[in-house]
């Protein structure tokens, strides 16, 4: 559910720092490591960069989304932004629910999703980055 709060920029700064962390640590491992060993923590690691971006385009605007299907509520309130098309909706609700399987079933992502999908998904990223600055 996307609830209405106040805009908390303060915040979305706070998580910007945080996010270029993770950007900062992915970058340096994927050219250090055996990606197709990692692949799964590889893709977690954007998908929790994805959220986080998408948690931050909401909280500028004072929404935040909550409860049982918060995640799946975020990416899909994407949609609502003309930068997203509806296949990178679904691709980040793909992303999600892999996401899920691999934390909480220990279901390992294939290395060929994240070989296929990397692209896409730092396009994405570089959407949200954009938004977010735009909202700042």
């Amino acid at each position: 559910m996307i609830i209405k709060i106040a805009p908390d920029k303060e915040k979305v700064r706070s998580m910007i720092r945080l996010i270029e962390d993770r950007e900062k640590f992915i970058s340096s491992v994927v050219h250090t490591i055996n990606t197709e060993e990692f692949s799964t923590i590889i893709a977690e690691t954007y998908y929790e960069i994805i959220k986080e971006l998408a948690t931050a385009v909401l909280l500028s605007e004072g929404f935040k989304a909550t409860g049982e299907n918060a995640h799946k509520d975020l990416m899909d309130y994407l949609s609502n932004y003309r930068e997203f098309s509806e296949d990178e909706v679904i691709l980040l609700n793909d992303l999600r629910i892999k996401r899920n399987k691999s934390s909480y079933e220990g279901k390992e992502i294939d290395k060929s999703y994240l070989e296929n999908k990397k692209d896409k998904l730092l396009i994405i990223i570089k959407k949200l980055k954009k938004l977010v600055d735009s909202k700042l």
